[in-house]
């Protein structure tokens, strides 16, 4: 439903509402759990969560709880919480590593305070998540302790380049995992866990989440290259001129064609002259490492759908199904 409130596709009239009315109260808990004991904390710790974002790792929470017994069990809500506590915290985290200074249309914490105030604000948002992983027992701090530990190995991994005999991509794979799928994963099982779901269709929606939300990236990698910034709103090539290895790029330099010298000179350094770049972006675009990669990607969507015959058919199964098609083959 491409006029749908959510970030997911929800066909069932009745499932959407229920989804919007938790995920509104999702917003109300995030806005609590953000306020320190001082205004300038509150104000730090609240500047990219009121920026906006889709939401997405609360929304799988609290559709995969759907799959459960008792999908409005407040511990839900609270897992719902933790899992994007944790995204916005890394995402403070990110921009210092990554300099930026926008974030959603918004200054990045770093740029409008400085980079001490901006970790130290993701350091908070991590503590608040830790709280409220405590309440939810044993089980969810250590399923928390795990996925953390992921997804910052993830982005350490993303600073070094692969070691001697790795596969480049083998090696930027494990990195997506890392950051991205980790925490998506945990979203699936946490939703489908505090939900009362049947322990195999816990564990499906854990490898689903897994698979879903490292394609998101990978989709990113594909858009990147093969978007017009007049349709998708984005500038593309961007990760192509900062030299970022991205799913297209890896596979086309893993070609052996003769032909392919000078698209492999061009994007074995960063790509700072237009001319260059432009001459990179489209001899990439005509390569058919572009549709090895979108190949690769509804293979995973496949590979994800196939996790799902575990749940009864219905419209939660249908929303999962389609939204690993949307990722698939989105265009923005």
């Amino acid at each position: 439903m491409t006029d749908s409130p959510l970030a997911l596709p929800v066909v069932d009239a009745d499932l959407e509402r229920r989804l919007v009315e938790r995920l509104a109260r999702i917003e109300e808990l995030l806005a609590e759990h953000c306020k320190g004991r001082t205004r300038y904390v509150s104000e730090a710790a609240t500047h990219l969560m009121m920026a906006g974002g889709k939401r997405f790792r609360p929304l799988l929470v609290l559709l995969a709880a759907e799959a459960g017994t008792h999908p409005d069990a407040e511990e839900v809500n609270t897992a719902a919480c933790v899992v994007e506590l944790t995204h916005v915290a890394s995402l403070y985290h990110d921009d210092v590593m990554d300099e930026a200074a926008l974030r959603r249309g918004a200054d990045t914490a770093n740029a409008r305070w400085d980079n001490l105030v901006a970790i130290l604000t993701g350091d908070f948002l991590f503590g608040r998540s830790s709280e409220l992983t405590a309440d939810l027992g044993p089980d969810a701090v250590r399923i928390q302790a795990r996925t953390f530990t992921q997804l910052v190995e993830g982005q350490i991994l993303e600073t070094v380049k692969p070691g001697p005999g790795e596969d480049p991509l083998e090696h930027y794979l494990e990195v997506v995992a890392g950051k991205t799928g980790s925490l998506i994963a945990t979203s699936a099982r946490y939703g489908a866990m505090f939900g009362g779901a049947r322990p195999e269709v816990v564990e499906a929606l854990s490898a689903y989440g897994e698979i879903v939300g490292s394609s998101f990236q990978l989709s990113d990698d594909i858009l990147d290259i093969a978007s017009e910034s007049v349709t998708s709103g984005k500038t593309p090539g961007t990760d192509l001129r900062e030299g970022v290895p991205t799913l297209p790029v890896l596979m086309a330099q893993a070609s052996t064609d003769p032909a392919d010298a000078r698209l492999l000179e061009l994007l074995g350094r960063p790509l700072t002259d237009d001319s260059e770049h432009a001459e990179a972006l489209g001899l990439l675009r005509a390569h058919p490492a572009m549709q090895e990669a979108r190949e690769y990607v509804l293979g995973q969507a496949t590979q994800a759908k196939k996790l799902l015959e575990v749940l009864d058919p219905g419209p939660v199964r249908t929303a999962l199904e389609s939204f690993a098609d949307t990722v698939a083959t989105r265009t923005a």
